[in-house]
């Protein structure tokens, strides 16, 4: 466990050390800011922050997911192509420490990277609030103070599982992504890792496309369903994002929606997401078993 560790700080130290992540965070914030004092046109009073949200989790999610892709090639398949790897196995650690220690480092920086993005974007989001529901900040009507209070903890509330599934999220890609970068480049891994983004999204509507086809394809579509990541399970913006958050026990979106069954979505997510994770990871270290790290292979 000692030796995971070891591993797991240096792969973090390394991943937040990398001028990419500097310069994509930069950019991320720049955005986040500039943005908050941006109208969005809409017609209800609210919704130019719940854009906003929307908006920010896009940002964040995206650009820490390149983040840890261009980390995750240097930090398996670089390490083999100019035969680091080989020094690091000549002590005594094994292929699976390694593996997992890397991994571990990896998600850990984009977990910073979302807490650092993420709080930027609830203190932009706590700031809209007044202008946008069109609230006098410095009333001194308690009521006024009040529904203000209320409202700023209404879309914090929404905000904090949203982060917390958008780390989920991309680590999972990143599960992924290390298992291919066991064999392939970036040059490989970046496009397939994104290729397999898109189709996570996507994976929601292969039920539906395939109800009424022969049995053949339901099966089909049942397997790519499980092999595929199915990133709709991290996408609670219906109820955390464009809901309203209330203490009622609801779980209608129609209604007050209960931050309880918020974060008990977000519990089933955790619950996918890490035997996800152990299924990719557990590809990933079969291929890296029978990787010869000397390096020009694949």
């Amino acid at each position: 466990m000692y030796r995971t560790w070891v591993i797991t700080r240096h792969t973090f130290v390394e991943a937040i050390s990398q001028p990419i992540y500097s310069l994509l965070l930069g950019v991320a914030a720049a955005v986040l800011v500039i943005f908050m004092f941006l109208p969005f046109f809409t017609l209800t009073a609210g919704d130019d922050v719940v854009m906003y949200k929307v908006l920010g989790l896009d940002i964040i999610g995206i650009l820490v997911l390149l983040t840890t892709l261009f980390a995750t090639s240097k930090a398996i398949h670089e390490e083999i192509e100019d035969r680091t790897m080989l020094t690091l196995m000549s002590k005594p650690v094994s292929r699976f420490e390694v593996l997992l220690g890397k991994y571990l480092g990896l998600i850990g920086s984009a977990g910073l990277a979302i807490l650092v993005l993420g709080g930027l974007l609830c203190l932009c989001t706590w700031w809209r609030i007044p202008a946008d529901y069109m609230i006098n900040n410095r009333s001194i009507d308690e009521r006024e103070m009040e529904r203000l209070a209320n409202l700023r903890a209404m879309h914090l509330n929404g905000l904090y599982p949203s982060l917390l599934l958008t780390w989920l999220q991309v680590s999972v890609l990143a599960a992924l992504s290390v298992a291919i970068s066991t064999r392939f480049s970036l040059v490989v891994n970046l496009p397939t890792v994104i290729l397999l983004y898109l189709a996570g999204n996507l994976a929601r509507f292969i039920d539906s496309a395939v109800r009424d086809q022969n049995a053949i394809t339901v099966a089909l579509g049942k397997v790519l369903e499980t092999l595929l990541p199915f990133l709709e399970v991290f996408d609670l913006r219906k109820y955390a994002i464009y809901g309203r958050i209330g203490s009622g026990e609801t779980d209608v979106p129609s209604q007050l929606i209960s931050l309880s069954f918020i974060w008990q979505n977000t519990g089933f997510a955790m619950l996918y997401a890490v035997c996800y994770i152990a299924a990719a990871l557990a590809l990933g270290l079969l291929i890296f078993r029978n990787r010869e790290l000397g390096g020009n292979e694949g």
